[in-house]
């Protein structure tokens, strides 16, 4: 038995952190070709606690009927995958509607087929603090820029 990594599997778990960032940046840019790429025609979007969405015709839906309406930022903490199918996220996720900026903690859940497309995508967050205390720290920048809350 060797101590060595075998570099093929180091890659495919790069390559799958690597999905799941490009996944998620492509939503700050409004990129919905590459969110189309790399989503698989039946994935699955869960924000555990509300009602989930199905497939990816209507979830590009739903995000499209939100461009303009609100921005989307994500900073990542951390980025776990195995040489299994999932990949675990801790990061920032930011809501912006004009001036207000909410941002929350969100521990995410990506399941990648062989296709390298993303066939679950769960993320699990404190509808407290996305509800209450990203308001209450959001505000005073709307009225001082400055202030605006910044990853």
């Amino acid at each position: 038995m060797t101590d060595q990594a075998d570099p093929t599997a180091l890659t495919a778990m790069t390559d799958k952190a690597d999905i799941v960032q490009r996944f998620l940046f492509a939503l700050e840019v409004n990129d919905f070709d590459t969110f189309e790429e790399l989503a698989a025609p039946g994935l699955v979007w869960q924000n555990v606690g509300l009602p989930s969405l199905r497939g990816r015709s209507t979830i590009l839906k739903t995000l499209r009927r939100a461009e303009g309406k609100f921005g989307f930022a994500v900073k990542f903490h951390r980025i776990a995958a195995d040489e299994g199918d999932t990949v675990l996220t801790e990061r920032t996720d930011a809501i912006i509607l004009g001036p207000l900026r909410l941002q929350f903690w969100v521990c995410g859940r990506f399941d990648i087929n062989d296709a390298g497309q993303i066939t679950l995508w769960r993320d699990y967050f404190d509808l407290f603090d996305f509800l209450v205390k990203a308001p209450l720290r959001a505000l005073p920048g709307i009225l001082v820029p400055s202030l605006r809350p910044k990853f």
